[in-house]
């Protein structure tokens, strides 16, 4: 089994979500939030403003804590065919500079402030759901209940 833990940005702002569209090498594009990757020895709330900054071109502040996801993908559904464990740290984060752009040099190909309406009828990351249902719900346990995936939801 792989494992990944990664932290993400949930940028709401006037009935809007910052998203970016992820163009993997291989495979068609979605939508997801910014975020990913903690590095080795590197702080989730570090992680999260660094990557925004990478993928988006935005400065922004932590504001809190949202909660922890941690899900199983099967090795049948799982971009490398192996069983994969993704831990993901979900904060509210609020934009304090900059204009989202694609990443250079990077899978991120734009980012846009969608309407939150309008975030079911996009192919999108079953991350979107999870980030956006904390960011609604502010569970006091930090954990939400599994996302169905179907539809344009993707792993």
């Amino acid at each position: 089994m792989s494992f990944r833990l990664a932290a993400y940005a949930v940028c709401v702002e006037d009935g809007r979500v910052l998203l970016a569209r992820h163009v993997p090498p291989e495979g068609e594009s979605n939508w997801t939030l910014p975020g990913g990757r903690v590095e080795h020895g590197e702080d989730p709330f570090d992680a999260v403003i660094r990557e925004l900054a990478e993928e988006t071109g935005c400065d922004a502040v932590v504001e809190r804590l949202l909660g922890v996801d941690s899900r199983v993908i099967p090795a049948a559904v799982a971009r490398a065919g192996v069983e994969h464990q993704n831990v993901g740290v979900f904060y509210r984060v609020r934009i304090t500079g900059g204009q989202p752009r694609p990443e250079p040099n990077g899978e991120i190909a734009e980012s846009v402030w969608t309407p939150i309406p309008d975030v079911a009828r996009l192919r999108r990351s079953s991350l979107v759901d999870i980030g956006l249902d904390l960011a609604r719900t502010l569970p006091a346990t930090g954990h939400v209940a599994p996302v169905p995936v179907g539809g344009p939801i993707q792993h």
